[in-house]
């Protein structure tokens, strides 16, 4: 019977080519990177507002996971640990720049974002009569997410983009987990202010 090594890097899971890759499997390196290129990128650019920023971050978070994966639990996730990583170099990007900076995130930037925050708030919100999908849509909820405080907008971030559990977060940005609840609280609540009002405004034109 054909162990772990021998299996193709695709049948892996993500913890199992962090051991292979310890164990000298050079490409099941990368592998991982490919494995979260998009998703990571993603919330980079989400994070910092900057594409080439962003881009530099992933490249740094990768190279912290090469420099640490000895020390990887490999009974744990490695997706939430892999964010952590990338979220405390996107938090200190934005602390050494002391803002969000850089271009616009445009349509292209972020096409793979389904805007699941819209489905959470569809009972409280007058949402348009297009599907989300429509590109003036994303591009005002994009526009909303990006108007969010740092704090706010990482939370949010996480948890409906990117899907991690409470648990999952607090560990992630190390606060309690009652922080977590309340940042996303008053995250959710923010965005549908900024929505109602946005939204109210840009029908009335």
């Amino acid at each position: 019977m054909s162990g772990e090594s021998d299996l193709p890097l695709n049948e892996l899971t993500d913890e199992q080519l962090v051991t292979a890759y310890r164990n000298g499997r050079d490409s099941a390196f990368e592998a991982l990177v490919q494995r979260f290129h998009a998703e990571l990128l993603h919330f980079l650019v989400r994070f910092v507002g900057n594409r080439a920023a962003a881009e530099d971050l992933f490249q740094e978070a990768f190279l912290q996971v090469h420099l640490s994966a000895s020390t990887f639990d490999a009974s744990k996730r490695f997706k939430p640990w892999l964010f952590t990583i990338a979220a405390n170099k996107a938090r200190d990007y934005l602390r050494k720049n002391n803002r969000r900076e850089g271009k616009r995130v445009t349509l292209a930037d972020a096409s793979d974002d389904k805007i699941r925050i819209i489905d959470l708030l569809e009972a409280e919100l007058p949402l348009p009569a297009e599907t989300i999908e429509d590109a003036e849509t994303q591009r005002l909820v994009r526009e909303l997410v990006d108007a969010l405080p740092d704090h706010l907008r990482e939370v949010l971030l996480l948890a409906y983009f990117n899907q991690f559990s409470y648990k999952e977060i607090a560990s992630m940005l190390s606060i309690p987990l009652g922080t977590v609840k309340s940042r996303l609280h008053a995250a959710v609540g923010t965005f549908a202010e900024l929505w109602k009002s946005r939204y109210s405004a840009e029908a009335k034109q």
